[in-house]
């Protein structure tokens, strides 16, 4: 049975190395530590200005001061270094969940050696010694080294390790089914293999860089949000520098310690601490999706894609026509149309007879001769037709022409009804066929591309979000119309071409929508390297795994809605925590300024709409609350922010509702709440 695109996600998620919590916290506290020196901390500059703060404020512990109790003093610097911890702690949690797999696909590579072609036979050498253009011998039972394509021989090749499938596969020179991934075993026979990828950029590399802070590469939207914190940071450390000349100027003073807390708690340290585990955990997501992205630049571009260009076949049909009903010629009882047609498709071993035989069993049980007692009668091009020889009776079935010229019936001899059925089958896009026995025509068979289940569901949620979908085929536009129409699809492009694909894209891109699209063969390259988001089946074709900017190690063509998901997620997640965590600065203002300024402006007390219980404790609880805010919004990172089905417009309203009105509540609630405790244990 085939499952459908949610069923297939579903699995390889329950495939995926488990990995909870309870068993990442401990070497993600370990590393959280490991990440406090400057060399780490350099990649998250607002965590960095937060360390140096700890730095100086613990420094400020040992120095004298009539103001800031030293029990204050080193409250602050504590909770200061508690900021830096749960931000690398949160990081190093999201680079947890991934490495689990990354260790296990390092493991199976470690020490693997090769067999490279050279001018006077073949000779052993490490696997990672292998360049591209080293061709390699694999034998049964063996590695294969790298990333390749097979230049000779066929072979089944079991994929579990990277794709997480038992069943081998078929891999053989030419055709669609020549590339190989590295770190998959031969199960039979030998394949020749070209090398396609240099060290450090095969597919396996790819999956464990995604899945490893260290080594992935930050994408667009995160180097630009980062140039926006550091922009905030500048100016808040510009705002609390000339603090002090201003209380001078009042004769008064302001201390450092306090200071230093203001200037923490207005950076944006909330989104600055959980923006690389937001990243890192977005990728985890499309790795245990088993889809591997060349770049970061195609995730976050699956998010903000516009258009969808999906294949017919096996992404929005499964491929094969199956039967949806069978109508019986005048005179012809049901079950003995039913008996016809089943024996026709007893020894049909394709999907299309094997789902006659399906649906006919179902519809009119009965008694079923052994196969091995029947006379087979292939399918040839010339005649059109297949069935079987038993007892001394002719049972066929084929195309309408083939069948009614074995019969001897001429085309406008066929009986009306009949007729008519034939017609209406063609025009909704399905294939007839006629069956007949002993020269005796018995009815006509609706074969039909099927729909697969919910797709219909999925496209109706995409609308919503915005994106359009666009069917691609190579059939006839009434034949594609009809589909189209099932499936529910925004527009269809049929008789498709290399060329009309790519002049689709195009026109598409021209018009500024970002595209989408997956293929597997060579023909589907350019169109592939056009798209923003191409992605390129694991089974298919060197030049089209090369064209696209992912792979999809399944080869399930459904899984590009999956992607455009998770890139819709990756953005809402990082732009709802931004907004959250600059949101929390309003509290902040209430909550320290009129502490600090509290001896020098005593009208500054009205802005006290908390009623903190002193200065000390006000701005005590406030850091307190921008150090625990990061460990209650790790789960959230690491999930993502789940996008509803809706329009652009009504999402940005949602999230300005949860995320900017709650990020101005919560920390209201919060710090009172701090304060409160605080106040009742004496710790200020």
């Amino acid at each position: 049975m085939t499952m459908s695109a949610t069923e297939t996600v579903a699995t390889k998620a329950a495939q995926a190395p488990k990995t909870s919590i309870s068993t990442l916290w401990r070497p993600a506290l370990k590393q959280a530590f490991v990440k406090l020196d400057p060399r780490q901390l350099y990649r998250a500059p607002v965590m960095l200005v937060v360390e140096l703060t700890a730095i100086f404020t613990t420094v400020l512990c040992f120095i004298p001061d009539s103001v800031v109790p030293v029990f204050v003093a080193a409250q602050i610097a504590l909770w200061l270094w508690f900021t830096v911890l749960f931000a690398n702690f949160a990081e190093a949690l999201a680079e947890g969940r991934g490495k689990a797999r990354a260790d296990s696909l390092k493991a199976g590579s470690d020490g693997l050696t090769a067999r490279r072609r050279t001018a006077t036979g073949f000779e052993s050498v490490p696997a990672s010694a292998l360049s591209k253009g080293d061709v390699v011998r694999v034998e049964a039972g063996e590695m294969i080294p790298g990333d390749g394509e097979v230049i000779e021989g066929i072979a089944a090749v079991n994929e579990a390790a990277i794709t997480g499938e038992s069943a081998p596969v078929i891999r053989e020179s030419g055709g669609d089914r020549s590339a190989v991934t590295g770190n998959t075993r031969l199960v039979s026979d030998w394949l020749l293999v070209r090398i396609t990828s240099n060290p450090g950029e095969s597919t396996l590399d790819r999956m464990i860089a995604l899945v490893e802070g260290a080594k992935r590469q930050k994408t667009p939207n995160e180097v630009a949000l980062d140039i926006l914190l550091i922009g905030l940071t500048l100016i808040f450390l510009l705002v609390v520098v000339t603090l002090q000349p201003f209380a001078h100027f009042a004769n008064g003073s302001l201390p450092l310690v306090f200071l230093v807390a203001l200037l923490v708690t207005l950076i944006p340290t909330t989104i600055g601490g959980l923006l690389s585990a937001i990243g890192i955990a977005g990728m985890d997501r499309l790795v245990r999706l088993n889809v591997i992205a060349k770049s970061g630049r195609a995730v976050e571009a699956a998010g903000d894609v516009h258009v969808l260009m999906l294949d017919k076949t096996g992404t929005i049909t499964f491929g094969n026509r199956r039967c949806a009903a069978v109508y019986a010629a005048p005179g012809v009882s049901a079950r003995e149309l039913a008996e016809g047609a089943l024996f026709a498709s007893l020894a049909d071993e394709t999907a299309e007879g094997k789902s006659i035989v399906e649906y006919l069993r179902g519809l009119h049980p009965q008694p079923e001769p052994a196969v091995d007692l029947l006379t087979v009668v292939p399918f040839s091009a010339e005649t059109r037709l297949s069935g079987v020889d038993y007892q001394g009776r002719e049972y066929r079935k084929g195309a309408v022409d083939s069948l009614l010229a074995f019969v001897g019936l001429p085309r406008d001899e066929l009986p009306p009804v009949l007729a008519r059925e034939v017609d209406r089958i063609a025009q909704s896009g399905g294939t007839p066929l006629l069956v007949c026995v002993d020269g005796k025509l018995l009815g006509a068979i609706h074969l039909k591309d099927v729909v697969k289940p919910g797709i219909r569901e999925r496209f109706a949620e995409l609308r919503k979000l915005g994106i359009r979908t666009v069917m691609v085929t190579g059939d006839n536009p009434l034949t594609a119309a009809a589909i189209a129409a099932e499936a529910g699809v925004d527009d269809v492009l049929a008789e498709a071409t290399p060329e009309k694909k790519l002049a689709r894209i195009r026109h598409e891109q021209n018009d500024g929508r970002l595209v989408a699209m997956c293929g597997d063969g060579a023909n589907d390259a350019p169109a592939l390297a056009q798209a923003d988001v191409g992605m390129a089946m694991n089974d298919g074709t060197q030049a089209a795994r090369e064209a696209a900017n992912m792979v999809d190690l399944d080869s399930d063509p459904t899984k590009l809605l999956d992607v455009v998901q998770i890139g819709k997620e990756l953005l809402v997640t990082r732009g709802a925590l931004t907004t959250f965590s600059v949101a929390n600065d309003v509290a902040k203002y209430f909550a320290i300024l009129p502490a600090l300024f509290a001896s020098i402006y005593p009208q500054l007390g009205v802005l006290n709409v908390m009623h903190l219980n002193s200065p000390q404790s006000a701005i005590v609880s406030a850091i307190v609350f921008n150090a625990l805010i990061i460990v209650v919004l790790i789960p959230l990172a690491l999930r993502g922010v789940r996008v509803q089905a809706a329009s652009a417009a009504a999402l940005l309203r949602r999230n300005l509702l949860i995320y900017g009105l709650g990020g101005i509540v919560v920390p209201f609630a919060g710090i009172k709440a701090i304060d409160m405790l605080l106040t009742a244990l004496n710790l200020v």
